[in-house]
């Protein structure tokens, strides 16, 4: 099925760039192209897409928020959004994730990775630039009082190690020798029992509870 994306940053030469490089896939469909966060908003819940890709510094309404209302537990038309931006602060990436994002790249990251992430968020997976993963991980040090979780079987344990470094679920069903419906049921029985509201708190447990080491 095609995945119908709409694309949200105030430069033109950037959104049109971004819509060239996702509308020469075959299974992507650039449905809207917007200036603004406000404009993205109306038209998200307009067309309905499957994937937002959203910068964040935006006028009238920045990505961080717009982030929110398409992704957050509260949104009335809820999105797939991938932050797109050409800031790599970690304020911004832990925003971004905190508000609901399904990914976060930087610009530079190239087209495969931009097409990559969409795909991701549109099956339910998330992905997160490596060279902004590796930095957010090295700030997850190993708690004094860390323990794994009492409730975890051993193969969720398994599953919750290998999203902590950065495989996807198809990657982890094939590391396990496990279909990729397993995989999920896995992944929600983590965010059930870690409080986790997407694979990115899962890594982030992963590391902060001593399952990982740098």
């Amino acid at each position: 099925m095609t995945i119908r994306v709409l694309v949200a940053d105030d430069h033109l030469a950037v959104r049109e760039t971004i819509g060239r490089i996702l509308g020469g896939e075959p299974d992507i469909e650039v449905v809207a192209r917007c200036g603004d966060g406000l404009e993205a908003l109306e038209a998200a819940q307009r067309l309905r897409p499957d994937v937002a890709v959203v910068d964040i510094r935006m006028p009238r309404m920045d990505g961080l928020e717009l982030t929110r209302l398409l992704a957050g537990p509260k949104a009335r038309v809820p999105v797939n959004v991938v932050v797109a931006t050409t800031f790599d602060l970690d304020e911004y990436v832990y925003g971004a994730l905190r508000a609901g994002a399904s990914g976060f790249l930087l610009k530079d990251a190239g087209p495969a990775l931009l097409v990559e992430a969409v795909r991701a968020a549109d099956s339910g997976d998330q992905l997160v630039s490596p060279s902004i993963t590796v930095r957010l991980l090295r700030h997850l040090a190993p708690r004094a009082s860390s323990s794994l979780h009492p409730d975890l079987t051993p193969r969720e344990i398994e599953v919750a190690e290998l999203v902590g470094r950065g495989l996807t679920n198809a990657e982890v069903g094939e590391a396990l020798f496990i279909s990729l419906g397993t995989v999920k049921s896995h992944l929600s029985a983590l965010q059930l029992k870690l409080d986790a509201r997407n694979r990115v708190e899962i890594a982030a447990w992963a590391w902060s509870s001593g399952l990982l080491r740098p």
